[in-house]
């Protein structure tokens, strides 16, 4: 499956990539709604999901009604850290539906789970934003060349969106900076 519109490409691996480096973001900080809802299976089922994408398996209705189910969760949360972390796993699930436009708000897709996981960390450190920019220091480490690859295909990060938007565009710019070794 290779997408294309505005002569923008992403293979079916392009998607697997990404979906895996948002599943990794958020799977950080699922202790964090867990520890407030601990029965409430919906964002792990929600990571799990996008894993199974990521490794291999088909993006389809029950991959999207997981991402639904997290974002169901978030909104059920009692903590906004939680809240947050819900919100990551949704946004790992949803990663598998990048779209091949290139239009600035699909980065979010791309990054929205690593920016939520660490805006739940700040939250959990009483709102210190020096947490989420440690947060993010961690999350560069998880991105694969791949991963950097597909974020460079798109236009930078869009304005607005609160905190969340401002850890995404911090995210996006120290990205978009990395150079790996060949």
């Amino acid at each position: 499956m290779t997408g294309e519109v505005n002569g923008m490409a992403l293979s079916k691996q392009d998607l697997r990539e990404v979906t895996a480096f948002a599943a990794a973001c958020a799977e950080v900080v699922l202790e964090v709604f867990e520890g407030d809802q601990p029965d409430d299976l919906r964002p792990r089922d929600a990571i799990g999901a996008a894993w199974e994408f990521a490794r291999g398996g088909e993006r389809g209705k029950a991959l999207r009604d997981r991402a639904w189910a997290a974002l169901k969760a978030a909104k059920s949360a009692d903590s906004a850290a939680a809240r947050e972390a819900a919100r990551a796993a949704m946004s790992a699930a949803g990663a598998a539906y990048l779209h091949p436009l290139a239009k600035a708000t699909q980065v979010k897709h791309i990054l929205g789970a690593g920016a939520y996981a660490a805006r739940a960390a700040e939250l959990v450190a009483d709102d210190d934003r020096s947490v989420g920019a440690e947060h993010l220091e961690q999350t560069l480490h998880r991105a694969t060349p791949a991963v950097v690859d597909v974020l460079k295909r798109f236009p930078t990060a869009p304005s607005g969106g609160g905190r969340v938007g401002e850890l995404i565009r911090m995210l996006d710019a120290d990205l978009r900076s990395l150079t790996f070794a060949e």
